[in-house]
């Protein structure tokens, strides 16, 4: 079973994104949820952002590596949306890695090295019609890191919902996070000791 640290959108660590943190529990994973924004949840989207914006990008980064410091262990990093900041920075650059999860949103890999750990499986998970990731480019970045790396796979779904595997939030697509699951919990029994 996998170690994973899931780190959480811009609307805080809602009962969504504990909920799936919760599944992935039952299926025998130590699942660890940090709290980047130390408490504080947001109704929208736009607030969290703001929220965060405020903190600043860098800082929201950096408290994901402190909580990683304090877990310890070989995790998978994954994260929602902005959650992905600090996880796909983890990914890449610590060598206790043993794989990543982006959900609805991906970097270019240049934010955070020159390119993708080769020993480091991953999956990048989004709506195809996400405003956010397709408006805001992170599909162009997921497509240059899985052709880069086959080791990384992009799995599309239709629609347009941000963060659609949310179950607290009205985004939330029952039907496509059932499909998203059984793919994360598949990649978590794959994952290299």
């Amino acid at each position: 079973m996998a170690d994973v640290v899931l780190f959480h959108h811009a609307q805080g660590l809602t009962t969504g994104v504990t909920a799936f943190a919760d599944t992935l529990r039952a299926a025998g994973h130590d699942v660890h949820t940090p709290d980047l924004f130390e408490g504080r949840t947001f109704p929208s989207l736009e607030e969290g952002v703001a929220y965060a914006e405020g903190v600043g990008f860098g800082e929201i980064v950096e408290r994901g590596a402190r909580a990683a410091d304090k877990i310890g262990g070989d995790p998978v990093y994954a994260g929602f949306s902005l959650g992905v900041l600090p996880a796909q920075m983890l990914a890449q650059t610590r060598p206790d890695a043993r794989g990543a999860l982006l959900f609805h949103s991906c970097v270019p890999v240049s934010e955070f090295g020159s390119e993708w750990p080769e020993a480091v499986p991953g999956q990048i998970h989004a709506m195809d019609a996400d405003p956010f990731f397709v408006g805001d480019g992170d599909i162009d970045a997921a497509r240059a890191l899985t052709a880069a790396d086959p080791g990384v796979e992009l799995f599309l779904y239709p629609g347009q919902q941000h963060l659609f595997a949310d179950s607290s939030l009205p985004s939330y697509d029952a039907a496509a996070t059932a499909v998203l699951t059984r793919r994360v919990l598949e990649f978590l029994l794959a994952v290299p000791a």
